[in-house]
């Protein structure tokens, strides 16, 4: 999957300070190099996203003290990234189910 596409939007947009999109992306990294180890095991595949979400959650003070949230914009950009993953690498789950863990 080429990095350009992960999380367009949040880059595109100045109300989300890079340094902060960037930290998204590296969750979402992780789980991509799961993918890219082979794995193929959905409850592991699931277990990594779930990490994922989980960090992203934990982002959001961070975004609040930057005069930023993770509100509507944010949660379609990450989305769409998640789609993309799951496409990209064929995996039979589905977006909302690998984003469940979500407080967003």
């Amino acid at each position: 999957m080429i990095e350009k596409d992960y999380l367009a939007d949040m880059y595109r947009d100045p109300y989300f300070p890079d340094f902060l999109v960037d930290k998204i992306k590296t969750l979402l990294k992780e789980v991509v190099a799961l993918l890219e180890s082979g794995e193929s095991d959905l409850e592991v595949i699931q277990a990594a996203f779930d990490k994922a979400t989980i960090g992203i959650n934990e982002l959001e003070e961070e975004f609040d003290d930057n005069d930023s949230e993770i509100e509507t914009a944010a949660r379609e950009s990450i989305g769409e990234t998640v789609d993309l993953i799951l496409a990209h690498y064929k995996v039979a789950i589905d977006c909302e189910e690998a984003i469940r863990e979500r407080e967003w």
